[in-house]
Order: structure tokens, then sequence, then C-alpha cells
């Protein structure tokens, strides 16, 4: 799994994605930043941590029992921090990566399996089923890649390793409080190293924002429990301004010749605009009643083209990517 943000609309989180995200080099090393100073080491560091949670109204024992689980920094979760492989590929090379034949075919299995849940879920929210099904798709291949590391084991090294303290030690200790809640135990509060967590891999600030039980009633389980999985995704999308009904984007044809400073997701015109350029719908009308949209596309001249709409930048807001927008809504198309 590799670092993405997470931007829980208006509110950045740290999280991660099962799919490769775009930009950036090759793989680098971060240099080792010191650990806090002068404070007796990391004992003393989960002291201070289980004192401000009992502070907080905390089980002290519940708190003891979590911290337990990270007797001493993780050096796996330092390694995948600092020696985190970024790639710069085409928008072909990701789609070829994520978009896997397997990936499909396990999709089209998967959602004809929860074909009612699913479609319960979508109406509850007025959320798509496709763009519930494509998240859950690429942030943990249907509920199979979660990670496997202690998300307070992996919070806690990163809130003492001092890089990004102040916002890991924030994420630890509302770790805790879901904890608190109920929502799951310390030793099945399962996610990936930088501690997004479950099917739709949340931070825990996420969580307590947008994590939602279906039918209602009760924490979210977003480990196990896929109505609360696909209510929670479908609640973040929602509450992210979803518009029920319209599509995200579609696949357009766009005349090699148009210059690409007119192209990109800002660039946001009218429908009647864009036909008058020459583009065109690849599925011989246009899916949506949007009046306006913009075009991307990715890899330039001769490359597939998009023209998307406000859902796109709807899904951007649970990553912000534009591979990662189209792989979500190509897939959740495709296995819906």
């Amino acid at each position: 799994m590799l670092r993405r943000t997470l931007l829980a609309c208006g509110v950045a989180a740290l999280g991660t994605s099962a799919g490769v995200v775009p930009g950036g080099t090759t793989a680098v090393a971060r240099p080792l930043s010191p650990h806090p100073k002068a404070d007796g080491g990391y004992a003393a560091f989960l002291a201070g941590v289980r004192r401000q949670a009992v502070a907080q109204g905390l089980s002290a024992t519940l708190v003891a029992r979590a911290l337990a689980l990270s007797p001493r920094p993780n050096a796996k979760v330092l390694q995948a921090d600092r020696h985190q492989p970024e790639f710069t590929l085409t928008w072909a090379q990701y789609k070829d990566r994520v978009l896997t034949e397997k990936k499909l075919s396990d999709g089209l299995d998967a959602t004809a399996q929860r074909a009612d849940l699913l479609g319960q879920v979508s109406s509850h929210y007025g959320v798509s089923k496709g763009a519930i099904a494509g998240i859950w798709g690429l942030e943990s291949a249907y509920g199979t890649r979660m990670g496997t590391y202690s998300v307070i084991d992996a919070l806690a090294t990163l809130a003492y390793d001092g890089r990004r303290a102040t916002f890991f030690r924030a994420e630890l200790l509302k770790a805790l409080h879901i904890l608190g809640e109920g929502a799951t135990t310390p030793e099945g509060m399962l996610g990936s190293y930088a501690g997004a967590m479950g099917q739709p891999q949340f931070m825990p600030s996420a969580y307590e924002r947008y994590a939602a039980s279906f039918p209602a009633g009760g924490r979210g389980d977003i480990w196990h429990n896929e109505g609360d999985v696909f209510a929670s995704i479908a609640n973040y999308l929602a509450r992210c301004d979803w518009q029920d009904g319209q599509p995200w984007g579609e696949e357009v044809m766009v005349p090699d010749t148009m210059d690409q400073a007119l192209l990109g997701r800002a660039a946001v015109r009218p429908m009647a605009w864009w036909t008058e350029q020459g583009v065109r719908p690849r599925a011989g009308s246009f899916v949506g009643s949007a009046p306006e949209g913009a075009v991307i596309r990715p890899d330039g001249p001769g490359g597939e083209a998009f023209i998307v709409y406000h859902n796109f930048n709807v899904i951007r807001r649970y990553n912000p990517s534009d591979f990662y927008a189209l792989g979500v809504g190509l897939l959740g198309d495709a296995i819906t």
C-alpha cells in the first residue's frame, strides 16, 4: 500500500490507497528525523499519551491494553514511511496496473453477491452504486486487503517519530476514543502502516466524521460489516455534496489538434461549448444531463480523454488524484 492524502471535506488526513498514486519520483529514502528529546524515550512518550487519554475520560485499562500493542517503535512502520515508493506513471500505465482483468472479474462477482445491499445503501444515501463499489475495490480489493498493521502501534510509532508528531498524536488519541466507543477491539483495529483503517481505509479522524452503521444503530464496523463499509463510503461522498442521479464523467473523443491548455479539471465549460469544439461522447450520446463539464486528457494528444462532472470532484475529495477518480469511476461503472 502506498501513502496518499485522504481529504475529509475540508479536513485533511493522511491515509493510504490500494492503488498506485501517480506523481513524484522513483523510490527515495526520507532522511531520518529526530525522535523527541529529553522526554525519557518511548516509554515516557506512551505514558504521556496514556495520561492525556485518561484525562479525556477514557478507561485506563483499555488505554493500557491498547498501548501495550506498541512496546517499542515499529521498525517496519518507520521503514515504510521513510521509503515510500513513488512513481511517475502515465494514465495508461496506471490504468493497466489498477484496472486489471482480475480486479474487474473479482468486482463483478463481489457486487453481484451484494447487489441488494449495495442498492439499499445507494438509495438511502443518494450515492451511486458504482462510486461505492469503485472505492471499495480500489481501497481494499473488495474487503480482502485492509492492511495487517496494528493501527495503535502504527500511529504511536509515527507520533513518536517526530516528523509529523502533532498530526499522528491527534490521530492516535482519536483511535483510542474509537476503541472507547466499542467500535472494535485494540487487537482488531487493523489497517495500513500510516493508520488508515478497515475496508474504506479511513484515518481515525475520517472515521469519527463519516463512519456510519447500516441499518442505523451503533458505531460503524468498517472492518467486518459490509453494510457499515458501504454506508461509510456513501456517507463520505454524500456529505461531500454528491449529486444523486448524475454521472461522474464519461469517455469522449477529442480532436488531437485541441490545445491542451483548454483542458483540465478546472476548465469547466457548458456542454454546448465542448460540442462546438468537436468533443464527442465515445458511447454515442452523453450519459447525463449535466449543463457543464471539464475535459481531461491525462496523456495528452492521442491518449484517452474524458469529460468529467461535479461528482468526479467529489470522488477526488476521497483521494485528490485525477487518476484515482478516473479509476474509481471506470471500475464502478464496469462492475455495477
